[in-house]
């Protein structure tokens, strides 16, 4: 199915940056974590440049509050205002990029009280809970919103398309490639 040759040049991490872009036009601006060649198809690791956040909702009273990721476009649009304001007290851009929000600016240092732990859910599957560190929180309609990074980098993995432009793999496209990348990356550390 996959051959697992790595031509030389794809051995080393590569410099350099590439842009992806949804189906929105927005784009997000990513350094070339990794390449490698797959059967004449060339694949590479993707790390943005600037820092991804989140934004949740907080929800319920006291010791049963819940954090609930807000992804509603239109929620979105309704807070940037005010979340983006927050930000630049620190500092920091929002930018409303592809595949996710990302500040642009350097990130205060982490602090253990600033940690909330985010255990993930999902049927079928053992996810470790992500650490995020909590960089504002703000009100908007009496409902509060704080805004995290995650701890670890947030990675896209893309094909190359014969135009030279990245396109993400779907899930399942990345699980048939995800043994060979990790094989990789393995003997690279070696």
């Amino acid at each position: 199915m996959f051959s697992s040759d790595f031509p030389e040049e794809n051995d080393q991490t590569r410099t350099g940056s590439i842009t992806l872009t949804d189906d929105k036009g927005r784009t997000l601006e990513c350094y070339i974590e990794h390449s490698l060649t797959v059967d004449g198809q060339e694949y590479v690791l993707l790390l943005p440049v600037d820092s991804p956040i989140e934004i949740f909702a907080w929800q319920g009273e006291e010791e049963e509050e819940e954090a609930i990721l807000v992804e509603d476009e239109t929620i979105i649009d309704q807070i940037f205002t005010i979340a983006q304001a927050v930000l630049s007290e620190q500092n920091l851009l929002l930018k409303h990029t592809a595949y996710a929000l990302t500040v642009a600016g350097e990130l205060p240092p982490v602090e253990e009280s600033e940690l909330f732990t985010l255990e993930i859910e999902d049927e079928g599957a053992d996810l470790e809970p992500e650490q995020l560190q909590l960089l504002s929180s703000f009100y908007h309609d009496e409902q509060e919103y704080a805004i995290y990074t995650p701890l670890d980098p947030l990675l896209f993995f893309a094909r190359i398309s014969k135009t030279g432009k990245p396109e993400l793999l779907s899930p399942e496209e990345f699980r048939q490639v995800q043994p060979l990348l990790e094989e990789h990356l393995f003997n690279e550390v070696e």
